[in-house]
This record gives structure tokens, C-alpha cells and sequence, in this order.
């Protein structure tokens, strides 16, 4: 047995599972279509095929939200570690890529535990796998579980100094006003009272540069909204026609946001389980927010959900931060 499965092996036997529900993807694309607008659930993007694409997206000059934040850990994370302090436990919500994780993990001083939290099992245990053979003397506690909600951790073998939620990649973005808070509060009641959360924000900034980041002139980001169609087509039997929409994302500067959406280029009548759904030549259907911060926006979420920033670092040109955040 090769290294990688035997690290794949050691990663199912720590597993907690606590059997989240699955996702009902008819239920959800029924009722945003039945809204006025029309919707359709971001989280539904990432099937095998719109991964690839997002990380196709993230490689496109136009985007800078990556390499940004990339480079704003690497410049910057002896300070973060300091404010961190020994004896984490750190505990990512989403496995990503895993380059950012390897930064901090390697960074930390004596860090007691490394927990992905999930809601895709497979996931979980290929990314707790394959960190487990960059630092094997680290401790590995995945876990299977919706992270939207309160956690109850699995202990560290070494008691941990501190809970540290890591959450990059400005993911808090892409969640309403309501579900962004919400998760600050869940990541507060898990962190416990001497935690901490170290969270990646996009920054408000010049609107073409945003919106250039989410308009790229290759169209990797248009065949990344439009594979969402195709995803409902393959899976739940729709009859979207994908030649028939076209993506449009636009910088909505009073609710520092990018609205992204489908447009309808004719009039037609799209099919879900059995029910009708008729769009008129110009519809749009929205499709994902990314939500964008000032250090007054963020400070004041923050404080709704009981924590307060500690500690802040910004990228040269202030277009990606990283905040440190601490029960109040």
C-alpha cells in the first residue's frame, strides 16, 4: 500500500460523520424559481466540472482575488502566527485547494490539530489525506458536517491553547447579509470563549476592477455560471437551454456586492419536475452574490454576530484583507 492510501486510511479512522443531510437539488432549484426574481442556489456550482472551472477562474489575469490573497499570507503571516500564538487547533471550513492551509499550518507554532470541516465526505477525507503527509506529526480531525452550523469538535489528543476558525478566499462573501451573520455566530459558539477566526474579505475598490475579475474577456467565469444549467439538466431532468442565457455579473456599489446573473435572450419556458417556469427576452435570473467589505462593513458584521476585529492586514493596493476576529 502506497503512502497516499495509507494516509487515506488514517483519515477515514479519525472521521466524524455527522451525517449531514444531503441536499435536495429539486426541492431548491423549484423554490428560487418560483421567487420573483427567479434564483438559483450558488452552492449547486461546484460539481466536478464547475470546480475545475473555478480553478480555472482563480488562473485568469482578470482575478485577483487568489494570487492576492496568496501573497498577502506569505508576506504577512509571521504576524499572524504571533497574533495566533502556540498550541492551535485549527479548524478550516471548506478543504480548497489546500495551499493556503499548508502556509498557515507551517507557520503556526506548534499547532496540536488540523480539523476540515465539510459537508462532502469524499472531500474531506482526500484533503485531510493529503495534508497528513505534509505534516505527519501533526494531528488530523476531520469532520463530516454542514459548518453553517454550532460545532462540537473532536479533542485533540494535546490539550489546544486555542480554537482557530480559518476561513479564506473571501467564501463569507458569497453568503447573504443573513447567512454571513449567521455563520460568524456559529463560528463564535465553536471557537469558544478564548478562540479566535482568521477570515479572508475582498475589499471595496475601484468597481471595473471588480467587476473585470468577474467578467473575464476568456469567458471561463460565463462557462462556470452556465455549467450550474447544466448541472440541473443532467441531474433533476431540467430543459434549460444554455444556449439561451447569457452570465452577467455587475458591482451594485450601495450594497457592495457583485450581483451575478443569468439573462434570458428570448422569451421561453424552462421545465423543472413536471412544473413550468416561463421567462420573458431580458430576464435575469440571479445566481450568486460576492459580497465586498470596508473596515466599517466588516466591523459592524462582525459585532452583530459577537466578535470584534483584533487584528487586520492588507495587501499593498488595500484590495484583500485578512481579519483576526475574537469573541467581544
Amino acid at each position: 500500500m502506497n503512502a497516499a492510501a495509507c494516509a487515506l486510511m488514517r483519515a477515514r479512522d479519525a472521521l466524524t460523520d455527522l451525517r449531514p443531510q444531503p441536499d435536495d437539488i429539486t426541492a431548491d432549484a423549484l423554490a428560487g424559481l418560483s421567487q420573483t426574481p427567479k434564483t438559483l442556489p450558488s452552492k449547486y456550482f461546484y460539481d466536478a466540472e464547475g470546480s475545475r472551472l473555478f480553478e480555472a477562474i482563480t488562473r485568469e489575469p482578470e482575478y485577483y482575488l487568489t494570487r492576492t490573497e496568496l501573497a498577502l499570507l506569505e508576506a504577512r503571516l509571521l504576524s499572524i502566527a504571533q497574533a495566533i500564538g502556540p498550541g492551535a487547533h485549527v479548524v478550516e471550513y471548506g478543504s480548497g485547494s489546500g495551499r493556503k492551509t499548508e502556509l498557515l499550518l507551517e507557520r503556526l507554532r506548534t499547532p496540536v490539530a488540523y480539523t476540515p470541516v465539510e459537508i462532502s465526505r469524499t472531500a474531506v477525507l482526500e484533503a485531510t489525506a493529503r495534508l497528513s503527509q505534509q505534516f505527519p506529526d501533526l494531528e488530523m480531525l476531520p469532520v463530516c458536517a454542514d459548518f453553517t452550523q454550532p460545532l462540537s469538535l473532536p479533542e485533540s489528543t494535546r490539550p489546544a491553547q486555542r480554537t482557530v476558525m480559518f476561513f479564506p478566499g473571501s467564501t463569507l462573501g458569497n453568503f447573504t447579509d443573513a447567512g454571513a451573520l449567521a455563520l460568524l455566530r456559529s463560528m463564535r459558539q465553536t471557537m469558544g470563549a478564548g478562540g479566535c477566526a482568521l477570515v479572508g474579505i475582498d475589499l471595496d475598490k475601484d468597481p471595473a476592477l471588480i467587476e473585470a475579475a468577474y467578467n473575464d474577456a476568456a469567458g471561463v467565469t460565463a462557462a462556470f455560471t452556465l455549467n450550474l444549467l447544466a448541472r440541473l439538466n443532467r441531474e433533476i431532468g431540467s430543459d434549460f437551454d444554455l444556449d439561451a442565457f447569457r452570465h452577467r455579473a455587475v458591482y451594485v456599489r450601495e450594497r457592495l456586492r457583485i450581483e451575478t446573473f443569468l439573462v434570458s435572450q428570448r422569451q421561453q419556458t424552462v421545465h423543472v419536475a413536471g412544473q413550468a417556469f416561463d421567462f420573458a427576452e431580458g430576464e435575469p435570473m440571479q445566481v450568486e452574490y460576492s459580497h465586498k467589505y470596508t473596515d466599517a462593513s466588516f466591523a459592524a458584521l462582525a459585532a452583530k454576530a459577537g466578535l470584534k476585529v483584533t487584528h487586520g492586514w492588507n495587501d499593498a493596493h488595500d484590495w484583500f484583507g485578512l481579519r483576526l476576529l475574537q469573541p467581544a
